[in-house]
């Protein structure tokens, strides 16, 4: 009867046996009320105990080929049993350790280490889809080969060793795959615009992935890839390639196919250079490029027109206009393709000339110079060469005004026009005009009479005609002359003159010089009248004379002078002596000191009255008038005024009396005798200078009664 209290009863071991290197297993009949086991591998010193649940149970971590004394011990919770009885149990040989390779695509080596114990080798190989057959090898060596075997083939190599009693012990198994063999039927295609190549090939067996090799020289690229195609970039231009594919999977890679060439485009044709060898052509140059066969160069300019050469030289010609930008392009060509487009050279033509070209003077000294725009210019410069200098304008305007240019000069005015890219316009015709004549300058006025003038001027110009004008309130007076002075007639008198002058030719005229005053004398008064006040007094008038600020008038006779200065436009002359012929002159004097001698008709005054006059009584109620004369030469007449009536008489030349008859008596009478000129008689005039006398005629008697005389001088 069994008890938990106690241990369990000894197991009996039935069979203990090694089928690994590393372990022994061993079976053995249950004990009851054990729960666990205990088995025991001892090799020498050496113990391995591993406790398991039931039978059968393997004691593992065993050195191979080595005696172990197993046992087996009964647990449960009471303790151990004692030890089973033990057997003695041999492990078997360790597997050989393979390594394996794929020697070409055919062939597989296959080596390991001597395994201890081992008194042979044996190592099978079929492929791992299980077609084929089976080879197998048994050999004391530690390798061999198998051969004769299909490329890219999966093989499942299986090897083991066994003792001298022919027993085998742990295989060791081993996936090869043979290497594949080299693709076929490799094809390139070249991509000349993305300069890559695209290489296609019949897949091989058992490949993995591919490489795709491209050799120049020491330049190698490479593409790897696990299709049938690979794409192989940056390539460069001009070059030529040697192509060839490789396959490779995890057991190496085949022999490289043979080597298929590939010519890429040519490269982009450089150092090219345009010059314009003669006008109106350009002349395009380049150096010639490895791989190139011929050539083609576009030209197109910036009004969209393009045109071609074809060349297999390294030059073209093409025709051109100035003041365009044309856009240069040169490619080279081979079987691949079209060269890649390398820089596209811009050349810009020389700007044309400017058209329309005028130009108009807008002052002697200052030019504007107008054109029509033209292509390709940016900037313009209008150059005036002549004289002592050259006048530069630059505008980006199609307008430029020239000015301080040299009067009296001829010049030669160019417009060159600029661009950035190219320069200026060398060719352009100048355009001659000359410069209107320069100012004259007036060195002297003189005054040749009151009307006429004479100016001078210093001659500065050739073949110049000169104008002299005198401007006043009066209006304009003009004198011409191709010389060096002219005058001026018929300027009136008392007025102020600014006179200047021009020069013209057929350039134009030049400025005014600078103006330089005049004045003409003042003008002598149209109007002189003279009236005689009294008998020594003269009252003379006269009109304005035009720029007279004064005046002197004279009365000049063998007798004497009388002589009045004034600022008005008449004077009182005293001191006149009767019965004189006086000769009468004016001197009109401006407010600068001009002077006009005036001179007019001779001015007699009045001839003088008679002295002593009486009267006497005649018969027949008439008078007798008597007087002394001044003058024999002079006749005379009496008047008498009464209440009564007027009366008068003239005596025959020479005598100093005459009568009147029937006057009446009872009156008083005023009595004026005045001397009578030849022209007739002056009564107003000279009887107003005698004196009166009054006499009284009375009806009684013969006598005549003389009153008091009186003498009345008329004012004017």
């Amino acid at each position: 009867m069994f008890s938990a209290n106690t241990a369990p009863d000894i197991p009996v071991i039935d069979q203990a046996y090694s089928k690994l290197s590393n372990s022994i297993t061993v079976e053995w009949r249950a004990v009851p009320g054990a729960t666990n086991y205990m088995l025991t591998a001892q090799d020498g010193d050496s113990l391995i105990e591993t406790v398991v649940k039931n039978s059968p149970g393997t004691v593992t971590g065993l050195k191979p080929a080595t005696l172990y004394r197993i046992t087996v011990r009964s647990i449960n919770s009471g303790g151990k049993s004692q030890p089973s009885p033990f057997r003695k149990v041999k492990t078997v040989l360790a597997a050989p350790v393979l390594s394996v390779r794929s020697l070409s695509c055919d062939s597989i080596a296959v080596s390991w280490k001597a395994v201890p114990m081992a008194a042979g080798v044996s190592v099978s190989l079929m492929r791992s889809d299980g077609l084929g057959r089976m080879l197998k090898q048994n050999t004391t060596n530690t390798s061999l080969i198998f051969t004769n075997l299909d490329p890219g083939a999966l093989y499942t190599i299986k090897a083991y060793a066994w003792n001298a009693n022919g027993m085998p012990g742990d295989d060791f198994t081993y996936n090869q795959r043979t290497s594949p063999n080299a693709p076929v039927d490799v094809k390139v295609a070249f991509n000349g615009g993305a300069l890559r190549a695209v290489v296609s090939w019949m897949p091989s067996e058992g490949a993995l992935t591919y490489s795709v090799t491209v050799s120049s020289g020491l330049l190698k690229l490479r593409c790897n890839t696990s299709s049938a195609s690979c794409t192989v970039p940056s390539l460069q231009c001009g070059s030529e390639y040697d192509v060839s594919v490789t396959a490779y999977n995890d057991a190496g890679s085949s022999e490289p196919t043979d080597a298929v060439s590939l010519k890429t485009i040519p490269c982009a044709p450089v150092n090219i250079s345009v010059e314009e060898d003669e006008p109106g052509r350009l002349l395009v140059s380049w150096s010639g490029v490895t791989l190139g066969h011929y050539y083609v160069v576009f030209v197109k300019s910036d009004d969209g027109l393009e045109v071609h050469c074809n060349t297999s030289y390294t030059q073209c010609h093409f025709q051109s206009d100035c003041g365009f930008t044309y856009f240069i392009s040169v490619f080279a060509y081979n079987k691949a393709g079209q060269s890649p487009l390398g820089d596209v050279f811009n050349y810009t033509t020389a700007p044309c000339c400017p058209s329309d070209f005028r130009a108009v003077f807008t002052s002697s000294d200052t030019v504007r110079v107008t054109w029509a725009p033209v292509r390709g210019a940016d900037l313009y410069e209008t150059r005036a060469a002549g004289g002592s200098g050259v006048v530069l304008c630059r505008d980006t305007a199609t307008a430029c005004t020239l000015s301080a240019l040299q009067c009296s000069t001829p010049y030669d005015i160019t417009v060159h026009s600029f661009s950035e890219a190219r320069g200026s316009s060398t060719s352009c015709a100048p355009q001659h005009v000359a410069t209107a004549p320069c100012s004259p300058e007036i060195k002297n006025i003189s005054k040749e009479s009151l009307s006429l003038i004479t100016v001078q001027w210093q001659p500065n110009n050739e073949e110049a005609t000169y104008v002299v004008t005198a401007r006043g309130e009066a209006g304009l007076w003009h004198c011409t002359s191709t010389r060096n002075s002219c005058t001026l007639m018929d300027l009136p008198c008392g007025s102020v003159f600014s006179v200047s002058a021009i020069a013209r030719s057929p350039a134009g005229q030049s400025f005014p010089s600078y103006s330089i005053p005049l004045e003409t004398a003042p003008c002598c008064p149209n109007d002189l009248t003279l009236t005689q006040v009294t008998q020594s007094v003269t009252n003379i008038s006269w009109s304005v004379g035009r720029g007279a600020q004064t005046y002197v008038t004279t009365l000049e006779s063998p007798k004497g002078q009388a002589k009045c200065h004034t600022l008005q436009t008449y004077c009182l002359l005293g001191c006149i002596t009767c019965g004189t012929n006086y000769t009468v002159s004016l001197r009109a004097i401006s407010e600068t000191g001009l002077t006009s001698s005036c001179t007019y008709q001779g001015y007699s005054s009045s001839a003088c009255c008679p002295s002593g006059v009486k009267l006497y009584r005649l018969s027949n109620n008439g008078i007798r008038v008597f007087w002394r004369a001044s003058d024999e030469t002079i006749n005379y007449k009496a008047d008498l005024h009464g209440s009564k009536g007027n009366f008068s008489c003239i005596p025959s030349l020479g005598l100093s009396h005459c009568d009147i008859t029937k006057i009446p008596c009872g009156d008083v009478y005023t009595v004026v005798v005045a001397p009578v000129t030849d022209k007739g008689p002056k009564l107003t005039l000279f009887s107003s200078f005698c004196p009166k006398k009054i006499y009284s005629v009375t009806c009684s008697g013969s006598s005549v009664g003389m009153g008091k005389s009186s003498t009345f001088i008329k004012n004017s």
